[in-house]
């Protein structure tokens, strides 16, 4: 299987907005491991390009979408300084595809961490503090028809994020506990708990930096992790605006035009 062509493939379409056939059927053969490579490679072109990786998301991190996918473990994908849109800036649609929204929370790392064997009490010690945010994902795979090896390869179906400005010192917080309500238009969509996270938030980062360890990668000091949707994607269209906000920890906007 060529990986870089692959990755190209999809890096063509990220830029220029269009989708792609699934790749598990149009290749059959490919492997978890070769839709981590895919995705490597794909980083790789966008750094050529001058894009610097400021952090990571982990993905599929609810029970529900695992089983719907046939999984028992999440994702993962790259941040880059590209996708990173500021707080009270307007996402422009015209630079996805078919995006949909998720309301998490960034943890934001004052020391490197790197597996294996990291824990949840690794990641608290870690972490400078936490903050809200909003994760756009979008799918260069035609019509969302995906399964696990097609959004790995496609960068964990990422696409932009914001993060909101209220920092939270993350001894303060008990991450199961934390509630967080998802509205669009000023109707509530969704809601949950850090709980459906993987169990707690923390534990999908520790997760995350052992799963990295597998390809020699590890979560820098100073960047930024995406932990996980608290709740179900929400289809965003032009001129929706979506409303995150969190128990005693902020709540943050996004204006899509």
């Amino acid at each position: 299987m060529d990986h870089k062509k692959i990755a190209k493939e999809l890096d063509k379409a990220t830029k220029e907005c269009y989708q792609i056939p699934q790749l598990t059927e149009s290749q059959p053969e490919i492997k978890i491991e070769d839709a981590y490579k895919i995705q490597l490679a794909t980083i790789e072109l966008r750094k050529a390009a001058g894009e610097k990786i400021i952090g990571m998301k982990v993905g599929l991190t609810s029970k529900a979408v695992q089983k719907m996918l046939g999984v028992g473990e999440p994702d993962y994908g790259h941040l880059t300084d590209k996708m990173l849109l500021l707080e009270g800036q307007a996402c422009p649609l015209a630079e996805l595809i078919q995006p949909k929204v998720e309301g998490e929370l960034a943890f934001c790392l004052k020391q490197t961490l790197k597996g294996p064997g990291v824990t949840i009490a690794d990641v608290y010690n870690a972490t400078g503090y936490v903050v809200p945010a909003i994760e756009i994902v979008d799918s260069r795979i035609k019509d969302w028809k995906i399964k696990l090896e097609d959004t790995v390869a496609d960068n964990g179906s990422s696409a932009k994020f914001v993060l909101g400005s209220k920092m939270t010192p993350i001894e303060d917080i008990d991450m199961r506990l934390i509630g967080m309500t998802l509205e669009k238009n000023g109707e509530l969509v969704a809601s949950g708990t850090g709980a459906e996270v993987w169990g707690n938030p923390a534990a999908a980062v520790a997760w995350l930096a052992n799963k990295l360890a597998e390809f020699d990668l590890e979560l820098k000091a100073g960047s930024i992790v995406m932990s996980g949707s608290f709740t179900a994607m929400a289809v965003v269209e032009a001129k929706d605006v979506i409303t995150v906000s969190f128990s005693g920890m902020g709540n943050i906007s996004l204006k899509f035009q």
